[in-house]
């Protein structure tokens, strides 16, 4: 069955933007889709920002910032015009859930339409694209939310030959955009690559800042990588109590594969009023991995799980192929030693973008490699949140620096172990 359009007796659309101009190239549009006997059969009032119909009992019209005039308003449809330019400065967040209200009441619908956008800007479009992927990673309700983006590959390249191939296929049916006026615009010099990226290519491009973009951590895909009981692995471990999250990496020795054992993050909203870890689940989640796997070494930041991680170096120190150097055989203080942190980030970095190290696709860990920002010092380049208090969480990628680190120095100087068979031996 083909769902069938029916008019609405009262229709009310609205198409709404942050800034006149956005709403102004909208709506300058409208007239010449609208032939002669369109406007007379439904008696068509044209003027700049409202187009009444049917005596006025329909109507389309342009609104721009005031999200105050928009509450309460009975739309039956609602355009969110160039939501990556929607920001908290310029009320765009007010504006999105004035709108959302007002559908929700009226039981109506609305659609955001947008250009690629600015990764760390908070923008309206990047909350959409993150609430987008939490549904599909299990972390929120499937609300019904629909997200379509025709991006091109990460790795396309910015030339002549490659952008004629690459830019019918994104702009879709947007035929008025000419590929060789495009390309050139691509090739002068005094825009960024990463601007063209965005605005041409459809590519979230990360910010100056960032340690890495989508296209390096894309390059680490290894398809179809599942972790398996009996294999050999190194564990990492960067555990949070409240705001922070709290992470178990695993990286496979046998081809350097990653793998988020397991993630605990504060919930979004009203559901993270208070929250705090299950330490309990986490310490069982610990024992169940040495119980799965083969562990060959493990490092853990000792902040704030100084006693558990004590009690499994007791537990399993003494079976591990290589230890954390100090008195525990699996703490690894990131406070300690700032060039130490350096240079496993250096270490980590370089297997990255030469695309050594792998992994399995996993949402949350990508989420928080890509929210990773560069922070230089003395020694080198190390890494941290874009601020101290910010929600976007990178403690999945400290815990895959430390079973990085793990396994560098079960290559480097680890002890080598046989496997136990069970079997004794008598003369």
């Amino acid at each position: 069955m083909e769902p069938v359009g029916v008019p609405h007796p009262q229709a009310w659309v609205q198409v709404t933007a942050v800034n006149q101009s956005q709403t102004t190239n909208t709506m300058s549009l409208i007239p010449s889709l609208m032939s002669d006997k369109f406007k007379t059969t439904y008696r068509i009032k044209d003027g700049a920002e409202i187009i009444r119909a049917n005596g006025g009992k329909c109507r389309l019209e342009a609104v721009t910032s005031s999200y105050r005039a928009l509450e309460g308003k009975r739309t039956t449809f609602t355009l969110l015009n160039e939501t990556h330019h929607w920001v908290s400065g310029n009320n765009g967040h007010k504006m999105y859930e004035t709108i959302d209200g007002n559908a929700t009441k009226k039981d109506s619908r609305y659609l955001a339409i947008t250009n690629a956008y600015l990764p760390g800007e908070d923008s309206v479009a990047e909350r959409m694209r993150d609430a987008f992927e939490k549904i599909v990673e299990g972390r929120a309700v499937d609300i019904g939310f629909l997200y379509d983006s025709v991006e091109a590959h990460p790795k396309t390249p910015l030339t002549p030959e490659a952008l004629r191939i690459v830019l019918p296929k994104i702009r879709g049916d947007a035929v008025w955009l000419r590929p060789d006026t495009i390309i050139q615009s691509v090739l002068d010099t005094t825009l960024s690559a990463s601007r063209s990226r965005r605005m041409w290519l459809n590519q979230i491009v990360a910010e100056e800042d960032a340690v890495y973009g989508p296209a390096e951590w894309a390059a680490c895909f290894v398809e179809g990588a599942v972790l398996r009981p009996g294999d050999e692995i190194v564990l990492g471990f960067d555990g949070g109590k409240s705001d922070d999250a709290t992470a178990l990496v695993a990286i496979r020795i046998s081809d350097f594969v990653a793998f988020v054992i397991d993630c605990w993050e504060k919930p979004d909203g009203p559901r993270g009023e208070g929250w705090e870890v299950n330490r309990e689940l986490v310490d069982s989640t610990v024992h169940e991995a040495f119980q799965l796997y083969e562990v060959k070494a493990f490092y853990a930041d000792v902040a704030l799980w100084e006693s558990y991680i004590s009690d499994w170096a007791a537990d399993y120190g003494e079976g591990l192929a290589v230890k954390a150097e100090g008195h525990n055989a699996i703490g690894w203080d990131m406070r300690s030693s700032l060039k130490k942190v350096t240079r496993a980030h250096e270490r980590l970095l370089r297997s990255i973008f030469d695309a050594k190290l792998g992994h399995n696709g996993d949402l949350a860990m990508k989420r928080h490699v890509l929210n990773a920002r560069r922070r230089t010092n003395n020694y080198g380049l190390s890494f941290g949140k874009e601020t101290a208090d910010s929600p976007r969480k990178v403690d999945i990628y400290a815990a895959l620096m430390l079973a990085h680190e793990a396994l560098h120095d079960l290559r480097t100087r680890g002890k080598k172990t046989k496997k136990r068979t069970g079997r004794g031996y008598f003369i």
